[in-house]
């Protein structure tokens, strides 16, 4: 290979994976900005290698990213210490092919993202790269610095722990649509009745606002309260469907701008989780991408 096609093969490489990569780091860490992150140190690693010593390129990327996502995570878990009122992960616009995916998407979901929340940052990084990655454990034990038979232990463990915690199974695409619908038609006309309706007795309303925006500290439960809740919504907000992590959402905007992002878990046609992000640097991202998508 002569020096001249050397950065192009690089570039190539790594633009053949960044999907892949972006999706790593974004899984262990809750962070679509950090996840960005993330995949410019690993480039920035990745253009002084010596391709023609490596064996496997999309394994020596996902080895990058996943360390690089790892000392990030260490960082990130002593902010999250300090946090104000409850953290949820960064929402992520994805396309309408992901939730096709059942796999994938419950894997980005803001349900399934809180369970991995509850896992150390090694088993975060076992379990994302075997469990929704596939990735065979000589390969994993090369990214956490482990010996293969430490991963085993470690996914295994990883595994119980998020069967034990794991939210319910995927519901069919129509099923959504039509709850999405009726819930976004509820809270547009401030119809409590339809809330109630719409909402499952034991539903949960986690608001984020970082201490920057206003929103419950602590988790609303139980259809009355959400309900009321959901009926303060302003007026003067525009309501906009979209798939964010895999899911159904709402994207709440205020004089055009995104003011809040509600994730929306549904069982048995039934809304049985609200996931409400309203931290304005959580939402820059989401700003970016609906605005590329308009």
């Amino acid at each position: 290979m002569s020096q001249d096609d050397r950065p192009d093969s690089a570039t190539e490489a790594f633009v053949a994976h960044r999907n892949l990569l972006f999706t790593v780091a974004y899984e262990m860490l809750g962070s679509a900005a950090d996840a960005e992150d993330v995949l410019q140190e690993t480039w920035l690693r990745w253009a002084g290698v010596d391709l023609d010593a490596v064996r496997d390129q999309r394994a020596y990327l996902v080895r990058i990213t996943t360390r690089q996502a790892l000392a990030r995570l260490r960082t990130l878990g002593r902010r999250k210490e300090s946090y104000v009122g409850q953290w949820l992960p960064e929402p992520l616009l994805t396309a309408p092919d992901v939730a096709e995916d059942v796999e994938l998407a419950d894997s980005v979901s803001m349900a399934m993202l809180l369970v991995l929340e509850t896992l150390g940052p090694t088993e975060r990084a076992v379990f994302v790269l075997r469990e929704v990655f596939d990735l065979d454990y000589d390969e994993i034990a090369e990214a956490v610095d482990k010996s293969p038979a430490a991963v085993r232990q470690i996914a295994h463990r990883a595994r119980a722990h998020v069967a034990a915690r794991r939210p319910r199974g995927a519901v069919s695409p129509a099923e959504t649509r039509d709850a999405l619908e009726a819930f976004q038609r509820a809270v547009e006309t401030g119809d409590l009745q339809r809330l109630l309706d719409i909402l499952a007795p034991d539903v949960v309303l986690l608001g984020d606002g970082g201490g920057i925006k206003q929103t419950a500290l602590a988790p609303v439960v139980g259809a009355d309260r959400v309900a009321q809740v959901l009926t303060r919504i302003r007026a003067a907000a525009s309501l906009q469907p979209a798939q964010v992590n895999g899911y159904p959402a709402l994207i709440l905007r205020l004089d055009g701008e995104v003011d809040t992002v509600v994730a929306v878990r549904i069982d048995d046609g039934l809304i049985t989780g609200l996931y409400a992000v309203r931290n304005p640097e959580k939402l820059s991202h989401m700003e970016r991408e609906t605005a590329l998508h308009r």
